[in-house]
């Protein structure tokens, strides 16, 4: 029989029934495309040095080439999953290809830094659609809860792998040409992904019961861009400045509309009883602050390596292999251990790595241009992130009844989602706000010359430490080079020593907020067991990822 979600299938499937025609192409269409939305988010991470020389951008402005792909993303995740829903998800996945495609074009040929944040913004929004679009793909064309495990930890691994792989793209054709060709790369891959797509997936939709919450999109868009605005842009141009101040309040009055109206929406897209849930709650909330930890020490380092300290991009992409990679070659072991240990305790081990990790990172030198100090913060951080990034999502599936998984997992992914945005954002003002403090101290105290004295205030007003950290010797202000680089060293310290914070109080929150707290676990039989469909032929059961 034909399911309203547009799927094929034979009358009653058993556990041993055949996997679902469209199965094996679908999935790769859909790794494919999840690889290339990974590529595009990862691929400025190595590049930031470069951007910072051959743009002239100073920190806050390469904050914002990072912010403006996951604000597109978590922006519009969940109306991109409604579309999907009402129109295909193939045809989103398309779209979402194009967008990313085009986005690359408009990087790769920017002649400033602001059109390369137009670039990133349309490459967030093509993330933004092939994400859910793909997963959402997959879980169409599985039939038990044991398969669609297996495969959507195949499209978790090529997730991962589109994350440690885009550095060294980037890094490889920044050495041999310039960062402008890895986004050419990027293009061939979003055309590719395109084909493969067209050619191979099963169209799916699921229009019953769905409907766009445009008021609870708009005032959710509002509110959260015009709060990241005032985190930027804060350090810089002041927190007591007027546009930061208005941003703040107006972001603010936007995200409690927001909640207004998402508790009388007819189709929510953030329906916030699931929060009457304690486990679900906790875990929402510990994959926000947890996720903040993550990727704010991604940018932390990236930051750390490429405009302060100007290393190699293939130096910064190796160590990019350390956070990154254990997310992909630990997959099948978190896939074993998801079964045998309880997700909240593995939720904890992982906070805590990573919030020891961020810890050994504040002992960095900023002078030492040596890699080996990276090397066992990075790991301890990567494999706390590769224990969480699946382990957030179950205990949130494992705490709610079946016919809420739906709804669980895409608030949790979009929460998570939000944290990967905030990281950047909150490492940028922590770690420029502190440098710049700190320069402004130690100039006050250094014994400069008049004249480049003045200059190195004049260029700190205008672009902060980072703008006296770039200048070539002999230029006006370049004596106050090394009273730079320590302001720099020590407001990425402080940076760092908040990222494991976090993660140290989301390990807190995980482990006390879950006392007593019994997890729904799926029993052999129930693994095997054909998948139940709601009202609106989706099917109810828990993702992994």
């Amino acid at each position: 029989m034909t399911l309203n979600n547009g799927t094929t299938t034979s009358p009653g499937p058993t556990a041993g029934a055949a996997r679902a025609p469209g199965y094996a192409g679908t999935l790769a269409a859909a790794c494919c495309a999840v690889f290339v939305a990974q590529v595009a988010n990862a691929l400025p991470a190595s590049l930031l040095g470069l951007f910072q020389r051959d743009l002239n951008t100073h920190g806050s402005q390469l904050t914002w080439i990072t912010a403006a792909f996951m604000i597109a993303v978590v922006c519009f995740e969940f109306t991109f999953g409604v579309l999907g829903d009402l129109f295909g998800r193939r045809r989103l996945i398309v779209v979402g290809t194009g967008m990313v495609a085009v986005g690359s074009v408009v990087a790769a040929l920017a002649p400033t830094v602001q059109v390369l944040w137009i670039g990133a913004a349309l490459n967030g929004l093509g993330a933004g659609a092939m994400f859910p679009g793909s997963l959402t793909a997959i879980t169409a064309v599985t039939r038990t809860m044991r398969e669609r495990a297996h495969a959507v930890a195949v499209w978790s691994g090529f997730l991962s792998a589109g994350a440690a792989v885009s550095p060294l793209l980037g890094g490889m054709f920044a050495k041999v040409g310039s960062w402008r060709g890895s986004f050419w790369v990027l293009v061939g891959l979003a055309l590719v992904s395109m084909v493969l797509t067209l050619a191979l997936a099963t169209e799916s939709k699921s229009p019953e019961g769905r409907k766009l919450d445009v008021p609870g999109q708009i005032t959710f868009a509002l509110g959260l861009v015009l709060v990241l605005y005032g985190a930027v842009e804060g350090p810089e141009s002041g927190w007591t400045t007027l546009p930061v101040i208005l941003a703040f309040a107006l972001g603010a009055c936007f995200l409690a509309g927001f909640v207004v109206v998402e508790l009388g929406a007819e189709s929510p897209i953030f329906d916030l009883r699931l929060f009457r849930n304690r486990a679900f709650t906790v875990s929402s909330v510990v994959a926000v602050i947890g996720m903040l930890a993550f990727l704010g020490a991604c940018f932390a380092m990236s930051m750390w390596m490429g405009p302060v300290q100007h290393q190699d991009p293939i130096r910064v992409a190796i160590l990019f292999l350390l956070l990154q990679g254990p997310a992909f070659l630990l997959i099948p072991v978190v896939s074993r251990l998801l079964h045998r240990v309880a997700a909240s305790w593995l939720l904890t081990s992982g906070f805590v790595l990573m919030a020891i990790g961020c810890l050994l990172f504040t002992r960095l030198d900023v002078t030492d241009p040596g890699l080996g100090a990276f090397v066992a913060p990075a790991l301890l951080v990567g494999i706390g992130f590769a224990l969480t990034v699946s382990s957030v999502t179950a205990v949130a599936l494992n705490s709610v009844p079946l016919n809420l998984a739906g709804m669980a997992s895409a608030t949790t992914n979009m929460l998570r989602d939000l944290g990967f945005a905030l990281g950047p954002v909150v490492v940028g003002a922590v770690a420029l706000s502190n440098a710049g403090s700190a320069f402004t101290a130690n100039v006050s105290g250094a014994d400069l010359p008049a004249g480049q004295m003045a200059a190195a205030r004049g260029i700190a007003e205008a672009g902060g430490p980072i703008a006296v950290n770039s200048l070539p010797p002999g230029a006006p202000g370049s004596a106050a080079h090394g009273l730079a680089l320590d302001a720099l060293g020590s407001g990425f310290s402080t940076a760092f020593l908040v990222c494991g914070v976090a993660a140290a109080v989301a390990a807190l929150l995980t482990s006390v907020g879950m006392i007593g707290v019994h997890a729904r676990r799926s029993t052999e039989n129930e693994e095997s067991a054909p998948l139940p469909h709601g009202r609106d032929g989706r099917p109810e059961s828990a993702l992994t990822t």
